[in-house]
C-alpha cells in the first residue's frame, strides 16, 4: 500500500546542510528526502531503544555544545543538580574557542539514566547529545 507523502520545510545551518549533502551523495541515496527520511528512522529506532532501559544501568552522557549559547551551562548545570543523586562523575573539555564537551557518568535506573540524556539534548545550544548505556555487570 502507498503511503502519502507529506511535504515539510526546515531550516538547517548552511554548513550542516553541506555536510548533510556530502554523506548522502557518498551513500548513494537518489535525494536529499531519501537521506532525511533515512536518518529520521534512524533516529525513531534509537528513540525506542532508549525508551526500552530498564533496571540498573551504567550511562555515559556525551555532550557537545556552544558555549556562547545564553543560559546553556547554567540549565545543564541545574540538570546535572537535579539528579545529582545518580550522577558519578563529569568531565568538561573545551574543544575550539566556540565548542565545549562534556562527558557525564550515571548510575541508577535506566529511565532516569534517559530522562536526564534527553533533558541535555532537548537544550538549545547542544550540537550533539549520544547516550550509552550498560548494565552494572551483575546479570552478564
Amino acid at each position: 500500500m502507498e503511503q502519502e507523502l507529506m511535504r515539510i520545510g526546515v531550516s538547517l545551518p548552511e554548513k550542516l546542510l553541506s555536510r548533510f549533502d556530502e554523506i548522502i551523495t557518498q551513500r548513494g541515496y537518489s535525494s536529499r528526502s531519501e537521506g532525511i527520511r533515512d536518518a529520521i528512522r534512524n533516529y525513531i529506532i534509537h528513540y525506542e531503544w532508549m525508551s526500552d532501559v530498564e533496571g540498573e544501568r551504567v550511562g555515559v552522557i556525551t555532550i557537545v555544545y556552544s558555549h556562547h549559547q545564553r543560559g546553556l551551562v547554567d540549565n545543564l548545570t541545574d540538570i546535572q543538580h537535579e539528579f545529582g543523586n545518580i550522577i558519578t562523575s563529569s568531565l568538561h573539555v573545551h574543544l575550539d574557542k566556540d565548542n565545549c564537551l562534556e562527558v557525564v557518568i550515571l548510575r541508577g535506573e535506566g529511565k532516569d539514566v534517559r530522562r536526564a540524556a534527553e533533558r541535555m539534548m532537548a537544550l538549545k545550544g547542544v550540537k550533539h547529545v549520544k547516550l550509552t548505556t550498560t548494565s552494572v555487570g551483575a546479570e552478564l
